[in-house]
């Protein structure tokens, strides 16, 4: 049975954004001097944007948010495998906001954002291994 082409292409465009949000927490931890704050929130988007496309692709509709809590368990009612992944990744949730407005958010250090872009990528690559290969942004098939 052919698979859906808009389903294919949506699917597709949160991969790609997912990628692009890795790749700019990579470029923002490499800086000199590193964007620690900047690359969190990458990392945020990055599983938000993952999970999305997982939900795309199983015609799961979402609401607009950010709360990783929400859109992992409605991942997870598809798929009860990921909820191991999706509860490691809850708590990424807060980079979503903490550092994108003025405050006293505190001090982000390099091995936070070590940690943090690694529960991204597990997520983006645990997503990618859930779905048909013909899902994947056209620089990773």
């Amino acid at each position: 049975m052919p698979l859906d082409p808009v389903r294919v292409s949506d699917t597709r465009a949160w991969l790609a954004m997912a990628s692009n949000d890795l790749r700019g927490a990579q470029i923002d931890l490499d800086a000199d001097p590193p964007l620690f704050e900047d690359a969190l929130f990458h990392c945020q988007q990055a599983v938000e944007k993952a999970l999305k496309a997982f939900l795309t692709w199983h015609d799961v509709p979402f609401r607009k948010t950010h709360n990783l809590e929400e859109i992992g368990y409605q991942c997870e009612q598809v798929d009860p495998t990921l909820k191991q992944l999706v509860d490691t990744a809850v708590p990424l949730t807060e980079y979503a906001w903490k550092f994108r407005y003025p405050g006293e958010p505190g001090k982000v250090e390099s091995q936070e954002v070590e940690e943090v872009l690694g529960i991204a990528r597990d997520v983006y690559e645990a997503v990618l291994g859930a779905l048909p290969n013909e899902v994947r942004p056209n620089d990773q098939q």
